[in-house]
C-alpha cells in the first residue's frame, strides 16, 4: 500500500530527499507523496525512509491503496526499468 502524509506535516523537508523513487513534493499546504511512485521502499529498503526521518510520525499508510508487498516490488521494477 502507498503513503500519504496527514495534515499534521510541519513542512520540515526531511522526507523529500530521503524518497529513493523521487514520489514526495511539496504540495499546496503540505507535503504529498504520489500513490503511482510510492513503493514504500521496496525494492531500495527494508522500511520506508520517509518514515523513518519524520519528526511528527505523520506518514502513515494510505488504506485508500492497500498493494501486497509482490505489487509493490513490481511496482518498483517498473519504475527502475527492471519489468
Amino acid at each position: 500500500m502507498a503513503l500519504k502524509i496527514t495534515e499534521d506535516c510541519i513542512n520540515c523537508d526531511v522526507c523529500e530527499p530521503e524518497c529513493p523513487n523521487e514520489a514526495i513534493s511539496q504540495g499546496d499546504e503540505t507535503y504529498q507523496i504520489n500513490a503511482d511512485k510510492c513503493t514504500e521502499c521496496v525494492g531500495h529498503h527494508d522500511e520506508p525512509q520517509c518514515q523513518q526521518v519524520c519528526p511528527v510520525d505523520c506518514i502513515v499508510h494510505d488504506e485508500a491503496r492497500k498493494e501486497s508487498r509482490e505489487q509493490l516490488l513490481a511496482k518498483f521494477q517498473k519504475l527502475s526499468g527492471n519489468a
